[in-house]
């Protein structure tokens, strides 16, 4: 099944029984710059009561209440992003507590409405895993490579020149198998492929 990620920040604001619910939907690479972007926000809302989150990102996700009832906010956002079939996403709802207690049902509603209204229309990429293929090839053939390569909207991550030509591409995963026997015929099998993960 596919998994999204955002081309772009949203955020929406909604006013519930006095209470403002700032909600920032952000594309990151990874826990790292997720927190950063909370940084960011904590100081770009210094006087906010809380900011609660979640983050979907490969095996780095997380979520956190930030003092509000346990349950009650960094879950719902993260449903709402599971909902959406979002990866590399950090949600955060800033509130600016208005007085008037909302229970913790009223909070569930108010921190998954503010965040899925921030979604709502959200423009979605797909979000395609990318892996290394290294190939070896002598030097007369390096050239064709090199223009199937572009050909084939793949990036030459690194070359080396030695006895031989080693170069490193950046691919979908899902297209490397492709890559490789492709590669294979345009070189007449002269292609070697070293093993490299990445």
């Amino acid at each position: 099944m596919p998994t999204y990620t955002l081309s772009a920040p949203l955020t929406a604001e909604l006013e519930i029984r006095k209470s403002r619910f700032i909600a920032h939907a952000v594309p990151v690479a990874d826990r790292t710059a997720a927190m950063a972007e909370l940084q960011r926000l904590r100081d770009a809302h210094p006087s906010a009561t809380h900011v609660c989150w979640a983050l979907l990102a490969g095996g780095q996700s997380g979520m956190s209440d930030d003092g509000e009832p346990s349950g009650t906010a960094g879950r719902p956002i993260l449903e709402v992003l599971r909902h959406h079939d979002l990866d590399g996403v950090l949600a955060a709802v800033v509130r600016y507590y208005g007085g008037v207690k909302l229970g913790a049902g009223g909070l569930v509603r108010a921190y998954a409405d503010a965040i899925a209204t921030a979604l709502r229309d959200a423009p979605r990429v797909e979000r395609i895993a990318l892996t290394t293929l290294a190939i070896a090839i002598p030097y007369p053939d390096e050239a064709r490579v090199r223009h199937w390569i572009e050909q084939a909207h793949h990036s030459l991550q690194a070359s080396v020149h030695d006895m031989e030509v080693q170069l490193t591409i950046r691919l979908p995963l899902n297209a490397c198998d492709h890559a490789r026997v492709a590669l294979r015929d345009l070189t007449q099998g002269r292609a070697q492929f070293p093993e490299t993960t990445g």
